[in-house]
């Protein structure tokens, strides 16, 4: 048991592999790879950089030497240059030419970038994961009938797989929102301290057609082929902003879905999947809670106020550049992800196992159902030669003492019976029955399920079918 503060979003929560993403391992690492990025294209355009240099650099680049860099952060207060005094002394004949013309937003901001889209690289394929096991989940339980519910008051019937293909349809848009963000994403590349490339021109002694070239050779080596146009010291911390956008569209998503997960387990309707030995309550030995739904609802409330956080840094940013972004990204940033794959952790275990109760469905319906189909019975008796205004009337009034005894006395709902005995309508108590079957009232919800799953999620999952996710709960 540790005796300081440890995120509960590390020790409980997120996987290991959005973790180690995340980690100051692989940001460290990360400013090797540019460092040499740099040093590679600059000799590729001229500069007076040597294969010897470039290999003492690259010998090191997953070796990093902590206490140094930790020492000299100590003594110079900036991490940047700590890092590039540590790794000088690992090189010393590189030592000369590490971050040459850069300045801390080189490594510090393309890091981020490069981390980001990673993360985001977790986050899509576990999205995709939740959308596959949705969708063999609405297509099981596309005909079986539930009560929908407007203002969570009971309303027209709809089935349980139509409902599921409500979420699904919020995290197809989640992807294609979270699509768009990927095939935007660009690195800040080698803009220099206020953006404009001074340094690097000097280097290149005013040739701009250099400058541009190292631009693109940077971006190309670290695997992406786009840069910003334009920049200050920072690329635009719109893009921070864009991308916490995204997660807690996809945190809102999941917040919904949780929501309803948890309505339904108050009706015994559906539940999360519950373990042999889960305890659902420390003094209440007989309850099922919907801890899971619940976390998923608690962890999403957080990402979306979290994603106010670059809101705020990038509409206050001063000028070519400030600071009082980084303390704010350090912690905002790696949170909403962690948190969010957290949320989709869960989602994918909930949505591969949860209960349906139809039994209970049915019951639930047959209490409602005899409100819902008085036009249909009104209708028929009509056809029997009955008047419409004065059996509309006669329904108002059983309807009115049906409901008072259910809800007043506590007993069941009897408007069949009343309208059975009521001679006016000419129909007996299984002539009635038979308008009383509930897939009479369910509409195109079968078909609408089927057309949404093979027009809109298949060509998904087929586009992604080499995608396999594994998770597993810590807690």
């Amino acid at each position: 048991m540790k005796n300081t503060y440890e995120s509960p979003l590390c020790s409980r929560y997120a996987s290991s592999e959005m973790q180690e993403i995340f980690s100051p391992d692989m940001k460290f690492k990360t400013w090797r790879r540019l460092w040499i990025a740099l040093a590679e294209a600059e000799k590729e355009l001229g500069l007076n950089i040597t294969d010897e240099q470039i290999e003492e650099l690259k010998k090191y680049k997953d070796d990093i030497n902590y206490e140094v860099a930790e020492a000299k952060e100590k003594e110079f207060r900036h991490d940047v240059m700590a890092h590039i005094h540590a790794y000088g002394e690992q090189c010393p004949n590189a030592r000369g030419i590490i971050h040459l013309g850069a300045t801390s937003c080189y490594v510090g901001d393309n890091t981020d970038i490069i981390i980001m889209h990673e993360g985001l690289k977790i986050i899509r394929k576990k999205l995709i994961a939740v959308i596959a096991k949705l969708s063999e989940f609405a297509l099981k339980y596309k005909d079986l009938p539930t009560l929908g519910f407007t203002h969570f008051q009971p309303a027209q019937l709809v089935t349980v797989g139509k409902r599921a293909t409500l979420w699904i349809q919020d995290l197809v848009m989640d992807l294609e929102e979270m699509d768009f963000v990927l095939s935007n994403i660009k690195l800040l590349g080698s803009k220099g301290t206020t953006g404009t490339q001074a340094s690097f021109l000097s280097l290149f002694d005013g040739d701009e057609e250099k400058v541009k070239k190292l631009d693109k050779l940077i971006a190309q080596k670290m695997g992406y082929d786009k840069v910003f146009a334009v920049s200050g010291q920072t690329y635009t911390r719109k893009l921070d902003s864009r991308i916490l956008n995204l997660l807690s569209s996809i945190a809102q998503s999941a917040y919904k879905f949780s929501n309803d997960l948890r309505l339904l387990q108050s009706m015994k309707e559906v539940e999360e999947p519950f373990e042999k030995n889960q305890i659902g309550s420390s003094a209440m030995a007989y309850k099922r809670n919907p801890m899971r739904s619940e976390r998923i609802s608690s962890l999403a409330r957080y990402v979306i106020v979290d994603a106010l956080n670059p809101a705020i840094t990038a509409s206050t940013q001063w000028f070519e550049r400030s600071l009082d972004d980084s303390a704010n990204k350090r912690i905002s940033i790696p949170e909403a992800f962690l948190a969010v794959d957290a949320i989709l952790n869960i989602y994918i275990n909930i949505s591969d196992g949860m209960v349906v109760y139809p039994k209970v469905i049915e019951k639930h319906i047959l209490e409602e159902l005899p409100f819902m189909a008085t036009e249909n019975i009104l209708m028929e008796a009509v056809k029997r030669g009955g008047d419409r205004q004065e059996l509309h009337e006669r329904i108002r009034v059983h309807s009115m003492n049906a409901a008072k005894k259910v809800k007043e006395e506590g007993q069941k709902n009897d408007l069949i019976e009343r309208i059975a005995e009521d001679p006016a309508f000419n129909l007996n108590i299984d002539e009635i029955r038979s308008v009383l079957e509930p897939k009479n009232y369910i509409g195109r919800a079968p078909s609408q399920v089927e057309e949404f799953i093979n027009e809109v999620v298949k060509p998904i999952l087929e586009k992604n079918k080499d995608i396999d996710v594994k998770v597993e709960l810590k807690v």
